[in-house]
């Protein structure tokens, strides 16, 4: 007898899928993107609004404080100023008419300059102007080598001299300038201050360290005692020191300005009010980030909406690809990389915008263009993440369709 063995059937082999490369991964999103180039372009406009707004507020904030910092280490950090206080009853504790030639004994002490507040005079373009429009400007006093002492320059004319300073003369400061209305010396230009006409030599340029002088007409002291009843005591004296004795002669100012009264001097640093307006730029920029996180997120729902619209009108390419073999987790990661690559477009013209943004605002300032690598970086992990986290649910729900229920509407 015969016996027949029965081999079985081989079974068949399920084809195996290929490999979606990252190279083809990425070609295949961008078409799916080039096809629809108006609802991706809007959708991405969100994400660059966003990233533009967060590159911008901390690319200015930083210019800002750059430019701040700058300008405080060319005026130098040596300038101190001694200020009249108040008595414990609120008077004016005045200081000595002798506190400049005192303060200037004192060891590291290289200048020293004084203004001197003439209390009893008023500014005005002509004496036709109303007696309460004083446009808040002050008169004052002042020493022949003020303007190199507290770090400004003329912006047009001449400062005072031994010659104008004991003639009815005066230099305007910048913004005493700018409210009355006068941006050029002319021959005689003048002012009716305290009763008397006043001619003008010049206008300085702003003083960062002294804003005080910015709105103060200043005369010679000899000129204000003759003129304008001046009484010759100083308010402020102005004086620099040499490098590394700053601190030192900070904590001798007081009882040298005034050995009878020190506690009624105020002595200050005016380079460390501008260090701490320079720390305190940042302020406001949580509020203009929230601002962009709020562009961001709405830029974000764009995003997964455009992505649910393509997988509903894409449902037959969904289907034909399910069928010639692509799996469930190369459906779910083309429409994942449509809405990154779509988010990231988006971070970049974001960068971009807001790079150029920053660039034009500090250049009309004057200051050194500044993007900190966490604005631009972080606006791009943030269209990142963005672009994930808007193109997830999307991309699931596309991996999730049978081929027979995408094809049918063939």
């Amino acid at each position: 007898m015969t016996t027949t063995t029965r081999v079985p059937a081989a079974e068949p082999q399920r084809p195996v899928p290929a490999r979606l490369r990252p190279a083809d991964l990425a070609r295949l999103a961008v078409v799916g993107l080039r096809t629809r180039r108006l609802r991706a372009g809007l959708s991405a406009l969100g994400i660059a609004i966003g990233v533009a707004a967060i590159v911008a507020v901390l690319g200015l904030s930083a210019s800002s404080s750059a430019g701040l910092l700058a300008e405080i280490s060319r005026l130098g950090t040596n300038l101190l100023t001694v200020t009249n206080g108040q008595t414990i009853t609120g008077q004016v504790a005045e200081l000595p008419a002798v506190s400049p030639a005192m303060i200037s004994r004192l060891p590291g002490v290289t200048a020293v300059q004084e203004t001197g507040a003439v209390t009893t005079a008023n500014v005005y373009r002509t004496p036709l102007i109303p007696a309460t429009d004083t446009n808040a400007l002050s008169v004052e006093a002042a020493s022949l080598n003020l303007p190199a002492t507290i770090g400004t320059t003329m912006m047009t004319g001449r400062w005072l001299n031994p010659a104008t300073a004991r003639q009815p003369v005066a230099v305007l400061g910048a913004a005493a300038a700018q409210r009355l209305g006068i941006d050029k010396i002319w021959t005689g230009e003048r002012i009716w201050t305290g009763g008397t006409w006043l001619y003008l030599a010049g206008i300085l340029k702003p003083a960062p360290l002294a804003p005080e002088i910015d709105s103060a007409v200043l005369v010679g002291w000899p000129a204000a005692e003759r003129y304008l009843s001046f009484d010759g005591n100083p308010s402020t004296i102005y004086l620099r020191t040499a490098a590394g004795r700053t601190n030192a002669v900070d904590y001798l100012l007081a009882a040298q300005a005034n050995p009878e009264n020190p506690l009624y001097v105020t002595v200050s640093q005016p380079s460390a009010a501008l260090t701490a307006q320079a720390d305190a730029q940042g302020a406001f920029d949580t509020l203009f980030l929230g601002l962009g996180a709020i562009a961001l997120l709405v830029g974000a729902i764009g995003v997964a909406n455009i992505m649910v619209i393509s997988v509903l009108e894409r449902r037959s390419e969904i289907g034909l690809r399910r069928a010639l073999g692509a799996t469930r987790g190369q459906i779910r990661a083309q429409f994942l990389a449509e809405a990154i690559i779509l988010s990231l477009a988006g971070g970049a013209a974001g960068v971009a915008a807001g790079t150029a943004a920053t660039a034009i605002y500090a250049h009309a300032k004057g200051w050194t263009t500044v993007i900190p690598p966490l604005a631009w970086a972080g606006g791009l992990a943030a269209a990142l993440l963005i672009g994930a986290a808007a193109g997830l649910w999307p991309a699931i729900r596309a991996a999730r369709m049978a081929p027979t229920e995408a094809l049918w509407t063939l």
